[in-house]
């Protein structure tokens, strides 16, 4: 076990990620809980040459053009004696599957909802990887400022939608231009307006108290009103969620389970990230500490590669702005620099054999070619499309027949982001070439029986084989009658829909 005080270290780590359908304020939220950690001074300022009004968690510029976080972002600050670091996740279901890599990283999750829109889809989604993963949630409704729908309804809709019992923890003195203030229930106001007796009376009868144990299997969500645009409801959030999420929890190795306080070092890579600083060109994997302390300049072992590392310039965040650290602690999120070493799902440790499982890469939904607009840009181009797929941002496939690379996302926005940042940290331009295609499949058969009907069925199949990055064989199906058809007829290959990192 680690000395006691490195133990207070990992008790008072709070560390989670922030969830929504895009613009029900996620960032806006992100960035009050900023100002309150006094990690930012001005809320939407960016520090360049002159302060810029965006928000200091969306920092790629294709964020700042289009108002929206396509990826995660990482930010640590101390409040009131606990150290928090958020996961600010992209809203943008374009971009969902960096935000399920990301849950798989933290230990609670704040649910933002738009209360004049309520349970949107993406929501849903997301809700889902929580409930899989038995990850504490609390609600937050956001916009309270404006008109919106009734508080009970908003709360109905959360426990039939997301499948989550629910309990107000604060409740808003009015909605809309009527909305002043919200209040801790456990707090009442003296003088009550008639309709505010009538709302309490009701929570008393309807609800349950706030039950901790119940919050931390993931069973029960307390719920938070109030306006992040405003500041107004936040501060209670934040005070309840540092006293009662929880810190740093075991995880799950495929060896066995990984507890926090053991002293042995122990994280797993859940994203990679291009040009954190477009002068320099680098990557940045990021790393959570699931055991022990991390320090600087220490070697410790990269398992699939079964290569001792050690890291010079180990970094943690606040939005963009990095800091070197000395050391680090389970629960925290550290920035490596990496060269072309790291792929999502890797493991550092101490020595031990271990290996972090649960980061999968969905099957995509829209297919490209991809191509070179420029030949001067060859090399521009191949090392901007390697380092993106690195990212988890999109994937690559190699066409088994002619060689050409197809690009699979779930959405047309990632073509657009991929694009722009070829052409603007890479200096290399591509153009997009339509592809009919229903699915990705990645195949693998167990036995000898298979070995043969695998061969046959690539013979058959050349023009829709594919290699994915690591080489393995995927099968490119182009209707829903043609997989189900291949499913049919060879009983021994196995179709998957996701490929474990």
């Amino acid at each position: 076990m680690l000395p006691s005080a490195d133990q207070n270290e990992i008790l008072r780590r709070r560390t989670f990620a922030i969830i929504s359908h895009p613009d029900a304020g996620k960032t806006t939220l992100t960035e009050k809980l900023l100002l309150y950690g006094g990690a930012i001074h001005v809320a939407g300022a960016v520090k360049s040459n002159k302060i810029r009004k965006t928000a200091t968690s969306d920092w790629m510029e294709i964020e700042k053009q289009r108002g929206i976080s396509v990826a995660t972002s990482v930010m640590g600050f101390d409040y009131s004696g606990y150290h928090i670091n958020i996961l600010d996740t992209p809203g943008h279901q374009d971009f969902a599957e960096d935000t399920f890599r990301t849950l798989t990283a933290v230990d609670s999750a704040i649910v933002v909802i738009d209360s004049a829109k309520g349970v949107e889809t993406q929501t849903r989604r997301l809700m889902e990887v929580c409930r899989m993963r038995k990850t504490p949630v609390m609600v937050f409704m956001n916009k309270m400022d404006r008109e919106g729908k009734d508080p009970f309804d908003l709360m109905d809709e959360v426990e039939k939608e997301l499948q989550i019992h629910v309990t107000p923890v604060t409740w808003a003195n009015g909605q809309g231009l009527k909305f002043e203030s919200v209040f801790a229930l456990s707090n009442r106001p003296a003088e009550l307006t008639p309709k505010m007796e009538e709302d309490l009376e009701m929570i008393d009868g309807v609800y349950p108290q706030f039950d901790k144990e119940a919050y931390l299997r993931g069973e029960l969500a307390p719920v938070f009103f109030g306006s992040a645009y405003k500041t107004v409801g936040v501060q209670e959030l934040l005070d309840f969620f540092v006293e009662n999420a929880p810190s740093p929890r075991p995880v799950m190795a495929e060896e066995r389970e990984v507890e926090p306080m053991e002293d042995k070092f122990t994280a797993f890579c859940f994203k990679i990230h291009a040009n954190m600083d477009p002068n320099h060109r680098s990557c940045i994997a990021f790393f959570k500490i699931c055991s022990g302390k991390f320090l600087r300049n220490t070697y410790y072992k990269h398992v699939r590669k079964a290569q001792q590392m050690r890291f010079a310039a180990p970094t943690c965040f606040m939005a963009q702005k990095k800091e070197t650290v000395d050391e680090a602690y389970a629960g925290d999120i550290v920035g490596l620099p990496d060269t072309g070493n790291f792929k999502i799902g890797d493991t550092l440790t101490s020595g031990e054999e271990l290996h972090f499982r649960g980061l999968p890469s969905f099957s995509p939904e829209m297919f490209k070619y991809i191509e070179n607009a420029d030949p001067m840009k060859q090399k521009q181009l191949e090392k901007g499309i390697s380092q993106l797929m690195d990212e988890g941002v999109a994937q690559l496939f190699v066409s088994q027949l002619n060689g050409r690379k197809i690009i699979g996302t779930v959405g047309q926005l990632q073509f657009e982001v991929i694009q722009y940042r070829l052409e603007h940290e890479y200096q290399a331009k591509c153009r997009w070439e339509p592809l009919q295609m229903y699915k990705a499949c990645w195949i693998e058969v167990n036995d000898k029986e298979g070995e043969a009907e695998l061969e046959m069925f690539k013979k058959r199949k050349t023009q829709y084989m594919a290699y994915d990055k690591e080489r393995r064989d995927v099968f490119m199906a182009d209707s829903a009658y043609v997989l189900s058809m291949a499913q049919q007829d060879y009983k021994h290959i196995k179709f998957h829909f996701t490929s474990e990192f």
